[in-house]
């Protein structure tokens, strides 16, 4: 785990599990040494995960480890019977006690929105595009790992229309997952795909359910809950950990589902084998440190040797034109970058394909791109800056463009005041000046 929110997401996951076998446990008045031991050991990692996981502040694994421990609890002492007896015992409470625990969840709901309000609007902006991208191709989908590639088309789309708020502009970012495995899934395979994978897991859950295996049931309900803002399903250790509770769910005693679930596991095993990237990732990485020193020429030649194994990924891909572009090989760092483009959303592909067009004193193609840039992520000067630059071209020079766009640059609010943004602003500064640009 990379951060502490999918790690809180995990522990949240095996809560229920804990709290299911320590509750039968604690029922228990006679233990065997075995069943003692087994007692304290589950305490023992409620307790520690209990420490976790407000340190861990994700709300998303707090709200999943509620609402799956609340399940496994109310399960284990029937409180659906008990909340049938007190209904009918007090007919006339009834709509009061509602409307206040009504009020009270919608308090705590207020609380933990305000809690990181600006991720909480990043996330919400995030389920919006991806929305309008499902739209797009709410069928077929865009295909297995091609996220990224769909929401940032979809993304710059939106913004190119012109209607959005200062605070869509300010939390829109280019991430590589939805942040909900739903909608994730239903933009790479569509909404029928999406149908089937639910009703396997609704099929687990009443098999599991019915069959008394509520601490399970309550560590898939948790991933569940957890799937709704996060991205469980993109780390290879839960994703396994949730294929493998759900075959427990549905087995029991089958041996008809036994196999079933044996059969998936080695052909998912097989792919996996023959599609394995460790070896040119670290091949990768020792090509990167080339990269990130200025070695291009050296970097270009490692990139042209696991180009045929890693062409999948945009972030190779990314470098791999980057570095075509200072080496100068500006159509071939084109080619590189319009394939980056089918696998992620970061705009600065469509910066350096910009800046290769005007390099090659193709004007409108780099006005193209840049504008594109702009549309995709309006937050970011840089891209502006590039435009300021292009605008001032003596072969394409434009007053009434440029001045926009320098206007842009210095009164821009970046997210991050850096050296870079500085360095920027005091280089249109001068343009004004040479280009005699008057700003208000």
């Amino acid at each position: 785990f990379f951060n502490p929110g999918p790690y809180s997401g995990y522990l949240a996951m095996i809560f229920p599990l804990c709290l299911h076998e320590w509750l039968n446990l604690r029922e228990k008045t006679e233990r065997t040494w075995m069943e003692q031991g087994r007692y304290y050991a589950t305490l023992a990692v409620m307790f520690a995960i209990f420490c976790v996981l407000p340190a861990g502040m994700s709300r998303s694994a707090w709200i999943a480890a509620a609402i799956s421990g609340t399940w496994v609890y109310g399960t284990h002492f029937s409180w659906r019977n008990k909340l049938k007896e007190l209904a009918r015992k007090y007919k006339k409470s009834l709509l009061p006690v509602c409307m206040a625990a009504g009020i009270i969840l919608a308090m705590v709901g207020y609380a933990l929105f305000q809690l990181k309000a600006t991720s909480a609007n990043g996330r919400l902006f995030m389920w919006k595009i991806s929305t309008l991208a499902i739209a797009e191709s709410p069928v077929a989908g865009y295909g297995a790992g091609n996220f990224a590639s769909a929401y940032g088309k979809a993304q710059e789309n939106y913004f190119a229309n012109g209607v959005y708020s200062e605070m869509e502009e300010w939390v829109a970012g280019s991430p590589e997952y939805a942040f909900n495995e739903y909608l994730q899934v239903a933009v790479e395979y569509g909404l029928p795909f999406l149908t089937v994978v639910l009703s396997v897991i609704a099929f687990c859950l009443w098999k599991g359910s019915s069959e008394g295996r509520t601490g399970i049931c309550g560590g898939v309900i948790s991933v569940l809950v957890f799937a709704f803002s996060s991205y469980p399903m993109q780390i290879p250790g839960f994703a396994v950990t949730f294929y493998f509770l759900l075959a427990a769910c549905a087995i029991g005693r089958s041996r008809v589902m036994l196999l079933f679930f044996v059969s998936m596991m080695t052909l998912l095993g097989a792919y996996y084998c023959n599609n394995n990237q460790y070896a040119a990732c670290k091949d990768w990485s020792r090509a990167k440190m080339l990269y990130n020193i200025g070695s291009y020429r050296s970097a270009k030649e490692d990139y042209e040797k696991l180009y045929p194994a890693l062409a999948n990924r945009g972030a190779f891909l990314f470098e791999y034109g980057h570095s075509l572009h200072k080496l100068k090989e500006y159509d071939n760092s084109t080619r590189i970058l319009e394939e980056a483009m089918e696998h992620s959303n970061d705009p600065m592909i469509l910066n350096i394909i910009g800046k290769n067009y005007q390099a090659s004193g193709a004007y409108e193609k780099a006005e193209e791109y840049l504008v594109r840039s702009t549309h995709r992520l309006p937050g970011r000067i840089y891209p502006y800056y590039l435009l300021a630059k292009l605008y001032a071209e003596p072969a394409y020079r434009n007053p009434d463009k440029l001045k926009s766009a320098v206007e842009i640059v210095l009164t821009k609010e970046p997210k991050v005041q850096s050296t870079a943004v500085k360095e920027m602003r005091e280089e249109v500064k001068k343009m004004i000046t040479g280009h005699r640009i008057n700003i208000n």
